[in-house]
């Protein structure tokens, strides 16, 4: 993939892909997204076309209901629909990279075979519960338990902010939970709880400032029984396991980001040269004209730097670092230049039906989900040797 690290030169499937997605970006999402990020609704018909294409199974094998691609081409859809619509786009990222993965990286054959082909077709949705009101960076403040009971694990505790997690297709959530102690440290394992489980609940959905399409509930689990073999992968290698699975998502979120900050460059060009004041055009303006070459230059920047994590990991090479710098880099490119594009759409840029608007509230959960700018920092400065 190095070989195409300079944009306009990816492969001739990559292309075809890319521009499928960006149609269907235009055609189908962006005349709704406005109506929906309004009414708070999740778009279940933008979902089931998704669907449609294919696209939550891409990086999958077909042997699975995927398409055989790689993570690179989900990255490629995720910018491409970030660009008008991010609620959309975190709905595809996190049902992808955070739902199915962890299935399918850390899954015997049996949960494979029995989750895998519905969570590929996009028919249904799988949550990921790492997060809770005292364990978010430090996911090792975890206080949910699970206590082994005969044959079957019993659950109590809570998550909050979790994505896709009580929308009429969610299907399942991945719950980490502490599930005993060793050397003085919490054991950490992973289990698989589906919807409708006696005591699981997803509890009224939050208010957001963004993403208001995007479905996101706290969760509640009260002597939540599931059987014994719904352990996911090993016991006490929760932690671990989803620190891989964290790694592969910043790459995905660094390339929504990429994707919402070329939104704002393609929504203030457009702007720029319809919008006249004084006579002309604004984007005749040095000041206008200098703003959006920045802008630019953030988004190829960021997009360089996501091209080249997603290599290194499809290479098989370390790429901690690489992910790290990439969603740093493309979060702070997505949130510079939403308020630019707002500065350039001047009191336009405040009213919601923009999508400089949406960009605007949208953008700012980006330098904190999927690990904090502060999180990316400190684990670039420890692959430093700091």
């Amino acid at each position: 993939m190095t070989e195409f690290l300079s944009t306009g030169t990816l492969p001739e499937d990559y292309r075809d892909l890319a521009l499928t997605v960006r149609d269907f970006a235009n055609q189908v999402v962006a005349p709704v997204a406005a109506k929906h990020d309004a009414e708070h609704t999740f778009p279940y018909e933008v979902v089931s076309g998704m669907a449609d294409m294919g696209l939550f199974g891409l990086p999958f094998p077909e042997e699975y209901g995927g398409m055989g691609g790689d993570y690179f081409a989900l990255c490629l859809a995720l910018e491409e629909l970030a660009k008008v619509d991010q609620s959309v786009a975190i709905t595809l990222e996190a049902g992808v990279s955070l739902g199915i993965m962890p299935i399918y990286r850390f899954g015997n054959d049996a949960q494979k075979k029995e989750w895998l082909p519905l969570l590929t077709s996009g028919r249904a949705l799988a949550g990921f519960g790492l997060t809770e009101p005292g364990a978010g960076s430090d996911a090792g403040g975890t206080r949910t338990t699970a206590v082994l009971d005969g044959e079957e694990w019993v659950i109590n505790g809570s998550k909050q902010f979790i994505t896709n997690s009580g929308t009429d297709i969610t299907k399942l959530v991945t719950v980490t939970a502490v599930t005993g102690e060793s050397a003085g440290k919490k054991e950490i394992s992973t289990i698989l709880v589906p919807s409708g489980t006696p005591g699981f609940v997803a509890e009224p959905a939050y208010n957001k400032v963004g993403w208001h399409a995007s479905d996101t509930h706290p969760l509640s689990f009260s002597d939540v029984r599931v059987p014994r073999e719904n352990l996911l992968g090993e016991r006490g290698r929760g932690y671990a396991n989803f620190l891989r699975i964290l790694d592969e998502g910043r790459i995905a979120i660094a390339a929504l980001s990429v994707g919402a900050a070329q939104g704002c460059v393609d929504e203030s060009v457009r702007y720029a040269k319809e919008r006249e004041a004084f006579g002309r055009p604004i984007g005749g303006n040095q000041a206008i004209a200098f703003k959006i070459a920045r802008m630019e230059a953030r988004a190829h920047a960021a997009r360089a730097a996501y091209y080249d994590a997603a290599a290194l990991m499809l290479s098989g090479k370390p790429f901690k670092k690489a992910a790290a710098v990439a969603k740093l880099v493309a979060s702070e490119a997505a949130m510079d230049n939403a308020r630019d594009a707002t500065q350039v759409f001047g009191g336009y840029g405040f009213m919601n039906e923009y999508a400089v608007a949406r960009h605007y509230r949208d953008s700012k959960i980006l330098e904190v989900g999927e690990g904090t700018t502060e999180v990316q920092l400190m684990l670039i400065g420890r692959e430093l040797g700091l």
